[in-house]
């Protein structure tokens, strides 16, 4: 049976000044969450494993979700943060190579005020030292950032990259435009892949509903196609607008027409080979 992996999530262990991004409203996510916290969900939803994403820019975070890969199986990748803008990335990436579950990095470029910042001279010298040292990237935006994001991905035609949570959808309004063209665009590049993630924290928190989600997934899975779309919880981010399983069930429900590959490629076997995942190999039963 394929490996079914959980392509976004994170831990943390709270500290207020650090994550100072969890406002009052997010309240709940006030708290330490930790593998211990996360694995009973996994089982629970039959997902066999989890790709953890940084949350704090800093690389002691980097190291820490390192720590925890190393110490739990079902960790089968991390995602962390190095300063990509500094004249020292080159020798930073060198020393994380040693880390086996160190699969890319991410920078949370939503939060930077310049909406091109894709595009600053340090920031593209960063990503070609990823490119060289065989790390992936993740492209954390808001769709007012698409535009930067479509001609960096331009300039580094053979990296690897994946837009993380469909870059934001306005679902709460229900606009769709400029996102659906723009990501449309993005998707004509054959090395972006792209997660659908993050839905339930982009719509109305307290009312939303399955429906609200079906015409922004139409749009990816039209344009990017079973192969390139991965499946991520954003636990425990989503536990602002609903529970774990419920961010299972809307791309189960939703994709139940697809075939069997199709779904074994979109909960599983596209994180896989994305991020570069050693996962167990079950050989299939031998005809009888």
């Amino acid at each position: 049976m394929t490996q079914r992996i959980d392509a976004h999530q994170h831990f943390w262990q709270f500290d207020p000044q650090r994550d100072s991004w969890i406002t009052d409203e997010m309240a709940t996510l006030k708290r330490d969450f930790l593998p211990q916290d996360l694995f009973p969900l996994l089982k629970q939803n039959n997902v066999d494993g989890c790709v953890a994403v940084q949350a704090d820019p800093s690389e002691q975070e980097t190291l820490f979700l390192l720590e925890l890969a190393g110490r739990h199986e079902q960790i089968k990748g991390v995602v962390g943060w190095v300063d990509l803008c500094s004249p020292r990335v080159a020798d930073r990436l060198q020393f994380f190579r040693q880390f086996s579950k160190l699969s890319g990095f991410r920078h949370i470029v939503q939060s930077e005020p310049d909406d091109r910042f894709l595009l600053r001279t340090d920031f593209c010298r960063g990503i070609q030292a990823l490119s060289e040292a065989g790390f992936t990237y993740d492209i954390l935006i808001y769709p007012r950032q698409l535009p930067a994001a479509l001609e960096l991905v331009a300039q580094f035609p053979r990296h690897k990259f994946v837009i993380d949570h469909m870059a934001k959808p306005p679902i709460r309004t229900g606009e769709r435009e400029p996102w659906s063209r723009q990501m449309r665009q993005l998707a004509q590049s054959p090395h972006v892949y792209c997660k659908i993630s993050g839905l339930l924290t982009e719509a109305n928190w307290r009312q939303w509903k399955p429906q609200d989600f079906v015409p922004y997934l139409d749009v990816v899975f039209e344009a990017f196609g079973a192969d390139r779309v991965m499946v991520g919880s954003d636990w425990p981010v989503c536990l602002l607008a609903g529970s774990y399983q419920d961010t299972q069930s809307i791309i189960q429900n939703y994709t139940q027409q697809l075939s069997s590959d199709q779904r074994d490629a979109i909960f599983g076997l596209n994180a896989i080979d994305f991020y570069g995942l050693t996962v167990p190999y079950d050989e299939p039963a031998a005809h009888k």
